[in-house]
């Protein structure tokens, strides 16, 4: 895929965007997603670990080369202890923030200066690479529809499934209503939980979070 290399966040986030109308969604359940998918990818990599329900560093040294991801990691070190679900929240917006300026400079993304009531100074961020954004569409819904057991999916890929389907974000209409696919939900969430011990915990905690802030949001303010 053309965005395999990009992090769990910056997929989730691109995924906001609607490549028929090159708008975003950017609501508070979009920045909460972004984080989680940041939180997962962090325990996904053994540098976030559960203990009693709190997200804890497992060092104070290590770093992933990521700035979204290592700037996430160092507020957890600098912040008082929370649970995952905290964090799902806590300043959601400076991770979705900075996922974004990612991908205005990867070029996903573009940055458009603008004036509100042709007086307040503004930016818009518009698509720059549509097809991406349609792929990725694509690619989560195979991920949530496709006949591709849950076992052969990549930790990672199920992960960004799962939670695009929490959050209601570029999935499918309807992809987890039904007996069906709310089943095809569970076999990849726990795919994605697979990773490393405690990830279960962790996975299921980020996931109800961000199910439940789209559970609270008007049906208008999902896309």
């Amino acid at each position: 895929m053309p965005n395999g290399s990009l992090s769990l966040p910056a997929r989730l986030c691109l995924l906001a965007w609607d490549p028929e109308r090159s708008s975003a969604a950017e609501t508070a359940r979009v920045h909460h997603v972004v984080r989680a998918g940041a939180l997962t990818e962090l325990a996904q990599r053994g540098l976030l670990t559960d203990d009693e329900g709190i997200a804890t560093p497992a060092d104070l040294d290590s770093r992933t080369g990521d700035a979204v991801l290592d700037g996430l990691l160092e507020l957890v070190r600098e912040s008082l202890p929370h649970r995952w679900r905290t964090w799902v929240r806590l300043h959601a917006r400076v991770t979705f923030d900075a996922v974004r300026e990612q991908l205005v400079a990867e070029g996903y993304l573009r940055a458009e200066k603008k004036r509100v009531l042709g007086v307040f100074p503004s930016v818009e961020y518009v698509l720059a690479r549509a097809a991406a954004a349609r792929a990725l569409r694509e690619e989560a819904r195979h991920l949530l529809q496709g006949p591709l057991p849950a076992g052969e999916v990549s930790e990672r890929d199920a992960a960004l499934a799962a939670l695009a389907a929490a959050a209601g974000l570029g999935a499918p209409g309807g992809t987890a209503g039904g007996a069906r696919g709310r089943d095809r939900i569970a076999e990849l969430t726990r795919r994605c939980a697979s990773a490393a011990p405690g990830m279960r915990k962790i996975v299921g905690e980020v996931w109800d979070a961000v199910s439940d802030e789209t559970a609270r949001a008007p049906v208008s303010a999902r896309g």
